[in-house]
């Protein structure tokens, strides 16, 4: 399975999508035929949000039509149909990733299974300082002297619930340094990871360069340190294969509203002997099995984390979204993106006062490129191309920290998903040509 879109993997026999296809996919995303400014909109901006395939809206839509009614809760028709294809869709996430059912937990987005972990690993040492829950928690608990580790190029989301965990458990938090290019220091990475690293956090695709990190490495270092490994995996499980347990990390994350689904929807996977035992985030009804007025009982895993009313509609259609990429074939699609994103950073670094983040052409990266135009805010660019129909993301893209690092305030990035054609990138790259002229730079 590859996960990493070298040279010598995109040479592999796997068919190839072609713009005609994509063309006939784009069919599927009504959002998509319409104008914008006049012109036919081309969107660039599927790395914050992806749209929605009338398969995935319909699915939605059917379950408020035929099936709304509250899951776990009711022994009636619709309550039973209801909890059906709820836990039907746990079932087909947990297939798309490679996880079992129990592992998969639904949370509002990637943002909420991050703070889950974080507020569960802090509260892991009181429970076993009380006798409350396994004995494991001992070993799960953090203390002052311990570190969290990340990386430079995260976003905030995978940044500041690890900066409270060290602030709540007075334990340190650390971070792989970048180089110049943007790549992790593997070597310093050895280093820092180490006896005291209690939590290894890392990004598995930047948001910002494009990079594909070695996960496999990192998680060998985090295990062999004694480290939980945790992925945030928001710019790769759209994009490509994921199987969570060839990868060999404890817990990931990631959102569905950037993998063709709707908002209000996301996943935390973790190993089940881990869930099992981490005390809940949030309490309340459906994830107890016995309460006094004195306390509670919970259940194992999922429903452990998954209190009060949950997101059913959201959840039936992120299965749909998750069959609709899984028929398209994620191999196809990543092989697509990277083309794509050769297209674009190849393109970009052909036009003068241009500076691309990430990988150079012809170097591994996903469908996106971030990238700096000399004399012009981020957010000029934006709405210059926005007047011309072109959708693409400015600012800092949640990731101050590595912005700074690479002597910059906010970027411009252009994001692409299977729906995007090559002309779609030479639009783009016509109009970020005339950029620095319009704006007399």
């Amino acid at each position: 399975m590859a996960l990493v879109s070298t040279p010598a993997t995109l040479e592999r026999a796997v068919p190839v999508m072609d713009n005609a296809e994509v063309l006939r996919i784009r069919n599927d995303f009504p959002v998509l035929n319409q104008l914008v400014n006049g012109q036919p909109l081309v969107y660039l901006d599927s790395g914050a949000t992806s749209q929605n395939p009338v398969s995935v809206i319909e699915a939605e839509q059917e379950f408020y039509e035929q099936r709304n009614a509250a899951v776990h809760r009711g022994a009636h028709h619709l309550a039973v149909e209801a909890t059906e294809v709820f836990e039907d869709a746990r079932q087909t996430i947990a297939d798309f990733i490679g996880a079992d059912y129990a592992e998969t937990v639904w949370t509002s987005n990637a943002t909420e299974g991050l703070n889950l972990l974080s507020y569960s690993l802090s509260t892991a040492g009181l429970w076993a300082a009380q006798g409350r829950g396994d004995q494991g928690l001992k070993d799960l608990a953090l203390n002052p002297g311990d570190e969290i580790v990340v990386t430079e190029m995260e976003h905030h989301a995978n940044l500041i619930p690890w900066q409270e965990l060290a602030f709540r458990t007075g334990a340190t938090l650390r971070y792989i340094p970048i180089d110049d290019q943007g790549s992790l220091r593997m070597d310093q990475a050895a280093a820092i990871i180490g006896p005291r690293t209690k939590v290894l956090a890392f990004t598995h695709a930047s948001n910002v360069l494009g990079i594909i990190n070695p996960v496999r490495e990192l998680t060998a270092l985090g295990h062999t340190a004694g480290a939980l490994v945790v992925l945030d995996a928001c710019q790769s499980a759209p994009h490509l294969p994921l199987d969570v347990k060839e990868l060999g990390v404890d817990f990931a994350v990631f959102s569905g509203h950037k993998m063709l689904a709707p908002t209000g929807i996301g996943v935390l996977y973790g190993r089940q002997e881990l869930l099992d035992i981490l005390p809940p985030f949030l309490t309340g009804g459906s994830m107890i099995t016995t309460v006094t007025m004195e306390r509670a009982e919970y259940l194992p895993a999922p429903q452990r984390f998954e209190a009060g009313t949950q997101r059913i509609s959201q959840a039936v259609a992120l299965a749909a979204a998750a069959n609709y990429l899984t028929e398209t074939g994620l191999d196809r699609i990543h092989r697509w993106e990277a083309e794509l994103g050769q297209r674009m950073v190849a393109g970009l670094e052909g036009i003068p006062g241009i500076r691309v983040l990430g990988p150079a052409a012809g170097k591994a990266r996903i469908g996106l490129a971030a990238f700096d135009v000399e004399g012009v805010h981020a957010h000029d660019v934006g709405q210059f191309l926005d007047s011309q129909g072109i959708a693409v993301r400015v600012g800092h893209h949640c990731a101050q920290p590595l912005h700074r690092r690479l002597g910059l305030t906010a970027t411009t990035r252009a994001s692409a998903y299977l729906y995007n054609t090559t002309d779609d990138v030479d639009r783009f790259l016509e109009a970020v040509a005339g950029v620095r002229a319009y704006f007399h730079a």
